[in-house]
């Protein structure tokens, strides 16, 4: 079958069996011109606001990652107990990280715009992959202890009068996250203070 695609940043994408005529192909594009430019006009739309980076500052933000997030996620994982082959530091366009079959761990650039807390998150979410290559039970129960933990030791044991940014979203993560009624609470409150952000 013949398939499209419209993409934000990569644009328009045909599909095409290799038994497919080209011809037959540019006929089903333009049978679908319609709703292609609708779909480009809704992206457009939608991420109008969204900064993209240009090439000098995604040059900065993969210097930054390389410098700060091998070392962090080497920290967590021996934290946790947790061993892996080879991180690479990527700038994908859809997801913020990956964890391979072979145990190899992939960060998105991007991950040095987010507060500490919530860095810490994705890099504790490709590190429970390491034992569950899904988001099963058995994964969130993994991912909510570390979780949990982790947020734990972040807090300071006595409330300070003057907490930096990363500090105040740390207590509201662990307020929402205690009053959550999801059934994995600690991946559900961090999940959505991501979708604050996006990939540039």
């Amino acid at each position: 079958s013949i398939s499209i695609r419209v993409h934000p940043v990569k644009g328009v994408s045909v599909s095409v069996p290799y038994i497919v005529p080209y011809a037959a192909a540019m006929l089903f594009f333009e049978a679908r011109r319609g709703w292609i430019l609708e779909t480009m006009a809704r992206q457009k739309e939608k991420f109008k606001d969204v900064k993209v980076a240009s090439p000098s500052e995604v040059e900065a933000m993969r210097r930054q990652a390389k410098d700060q997030l091998p070392g962090r996620l080497a920290e967590l994982a021996a934290r946790y107990g947790f061993t892996y082959n080879r991180v690479t530091i990527k700038h994908n366009a859809t997801n913020w990280g990956s964890c391979s079959t072979k145990n190899n761990i992939n960060l998105n650039l991007n991950i040095v715009r987010l507060p500490q807390v919530l860095q810490d998150y994705i890099l504790l979410h490709e590190l429970c992959h390491l034992r569950h290559h899904d988001h099963s039970h058995a994964f969130h129960l993994l991912l909510e202890h570390v979780l949990t933990d982790n947020l734990m030791r972040l807090l300071p044991e006595s409330p300070t009068d003057d907490p930096d940014d990363n500090l105040r979203l740390a207590y509201a993560l662990a307020r929402k996250a205690a009053g959550s009624k999801a059934r994995y609470p600690m991946d559900y409150t961090f999940t959505r203070a991501i979708r604050q952000y996006r990939l540039i």
